[in-house]
């Protein structure tokens, strides 16, 4: 059986097979280059469709070990007699539930796809590959790590290359660019790193012998051995606490200074308004492949650690700030909307919709029931399929014209009739046509966050009418009218740019219409966590707040 192998090893790590071949290919051989990287992304697709098939959507994950599938653990660091500060225990601790499922899946998609597109990568190819490959590890390991120490070792392994990504490889501002978005997210991996330490004094467990059922016992005292850990599922569980510790009680106030810390790491990955500033330029300045990961993968990792951290971590003080989650959540929407229809570069006006986007992701998270978070983790996996085709669709105009003025075009629905089709998949998608994939994940944040928060969600139905009015006006723009002279050459699509696109858009309309499977994936995990969040979060502040 496929459980019986380490197969998210070999997906995480899958890209040093490359990074290695790659390092030895003269950087004259384009062609083998790149070649190497789609294989790559390609194989890993395969592994990554390969344990989707066989993941079964029935067991919960989230805090229950046992649920946990294709987990892979030995002991990494052991450190004992350490006075003080106790005994250190680090594990490779690797799994997946219906979270992080849904997240491996996206990233081998973005990340296949982003390889074709690097095809338009024209100088240094062999640097650029190099760190595309590194930085696919970083992305893939950050979803299948359940050892808090081994999580923080992935997502900051992300940092290096895309720095390097955007900097070498980006446009005239890259250098300002690729910085801003380095020190952005540093600080707040800075504020992760305090949270895991502080979390890591706060839990213990006993250590069992390999191979036996017999726990380590200290050899003075004769009692079991108790270990520091960085383990997520522990610190998830309120027995695995040390007494006194700075985490330790419900509703205190560290806690509250944990969350907010934790959240705020995430927000800025999202990104949350007013943390968003980095993402607009990154955008802009970075290689459209780049851009595709960025939107497609990056963004959904902020999701992801609130989902996985902050609320299975804090579930009592996600409860008590939940009202302020789905405020920030509209406040995203709306402002993102806005901003989009302000912009007269087409690729900023998407990288602000994503900002809008991304807010459906924290309304749904804040409604802290089953439907709202399920319907933010599917609006992440949508709004990765769909960010990733507006992006390869702006790319596409920019390497034939070098403008991304929506002004500066007209008429090239005559013109580039493929082309023209692709655009309004990829943008009826995005304002959440029935029958596409974003019109699933939205309705199901509403229904989740109406039961929670009316208010909220009625002013969130705005930003629809927002995102409608900006990408039709988009589409008139540039697609209808007269083409101007200078345009009048333009040829359509080419068939390594339908490549990229028309397995995404067939996703889109896939997901559109028989959603089915992805929600079987992470239908139990999601209801095991607003159990979680409910159960400990809704008793431990009727025990806390007046």
């Amino acid at each position: 059986m496929i459980t019986d192998y380490p197969v998210l090893s070999l997906i995480t790590f899958l890209p040093l097979v490359g990074i290695a071949i790659t390092a030895f290919i003269p950087r004259e051989w384009t062609k083998s280059l790149r070649g190497v990287t789609v294989a790559i992304t390609l194989l890993q697709l395969a592994i990554a469709i390969v344990i989707a098939l066989n993941f079964n959507g029935s067991l919960g994950g989230i805090t229950h070990a046992k649920d946990f599938q294709f987990v892979e653990r030995f002991s990494w660091i052991r450190l004992s007699g350490l006075g003080l500060f106790g005994n250190v225990a680090i594990d490779y601790f690797m799994g997946l539930d219906g979270l992080s499922i849904t997240m491996v899946l996206l990233t081998a998609i973005i990340v296949a796809i982003g390889a074709i597109a690097s095809f338009s990568i024209q100088r240094n190819i062999k640097g650029y590959f190099l760190m595309y490959l590194l930085l696919d590890i970083g992305m893939m390991g950050t979803f299948c790590a359940l050892d808090f120490f081994l999580f923080y070792i992935f997502w900051e392994l992300m940092l290096l290359p895309m720095y390097f990504l955007i900097g070498i490889w980006g446009g005239a501002r890259r250098e300002y660019a690729a910085m801003k978005f380095f020190l952005y997210t540093l600080l707040g991996s800075i504020f992760m790193l305090l949270v895991m330490i502080g979390l890591y004094f706060s839990n213990q467990v006993m250590i069992f012998i390999p191979g036996t059922h017999q726990v380590l016992m200290n050899p003075v005292t004769h009692r079991p051995e108790l270990f520091h850990t960085f383990n997520m599922l522990r610190m998830m569980d309120p027995a695995a606490r040390v007494p006194g510790s700075i985490f330790d009680g419900f509703g205190t106030s560290w806690r509250y200074v944990g969350f907010l810390a934790l959240f705020f790491a995430f927000a800025v990955k999202i990104p949350m308004v007013p943390f968003h500033t980095w993402l607009p330029d990154a955008h802009v300045e970075a290689p459209t492949a780049i851009s595709v990961i960025l939107a497609g993968v990056l963004l959904k990792m902020g999701g992801y650690g609130i989902l996985r951290l902050s609320l299975g971590i804090f579930p009592e003080i996600a409860v008590a700030l939940s009202w302020y989650l789905a405020m920030f959540g509209v406040i995203n929407i709306v402002y993102g909307a806005l901003c989009a229809m302000a912009q007269s570069d087409f690729k900023r006006l998407i990288a602000y919709s994503s900002v809008s986007h991304m807010g459906f992701v924290l309304l749904g998270i804040a409604a802290l029931n089953a439907q709202g978070m399920m319907g933010a983790v599917l609006q992440m996996f949508n709004h990765g399929i769909v960010t990733a085709m507006l992006f390869l669709i702006v790319g596409v105009l920019y390497d034939r014209t070098q403008t991304r003025g929506v002004f500066e075009f007209g008429g090239l629905a005559d013109q580039m009739p493929r082309y023209f089709a692709l655009v309004v998949i990829a943008f009826f998608a995005a304002l959440g046509l029935p029958a596409l994939s974003m019109f699933v994940s939205e309705a199901l944040v509403f229904i989740g966050s109406f039961e929670a928060w009316q208010p909220w969600t009625i002013a969130a139905s705005v930003g629809i009418i927002l995102t409608a009015a900006y990408f039709l006006l988009t589409l008139q723009r540039i697609f209808f009218g007269t083409v101007p002279e200078k345009w009048s050459g333009l040829k359509d699509v080419t068939a390594r740019e339908l490549i990229s696109m028309v397995p995404l858009a067939v996703l889109i309309f896939a997901a559109g219409v028989y959603p089915g499977p992805l929600l079987d994936l992470m239908t139990s995990s999601i209801n095991t966590l607003a159990t979680l969040v409910h159960a400990h979060g809704a008793s431990a502040m009727a025990t806390t707040l007046p």
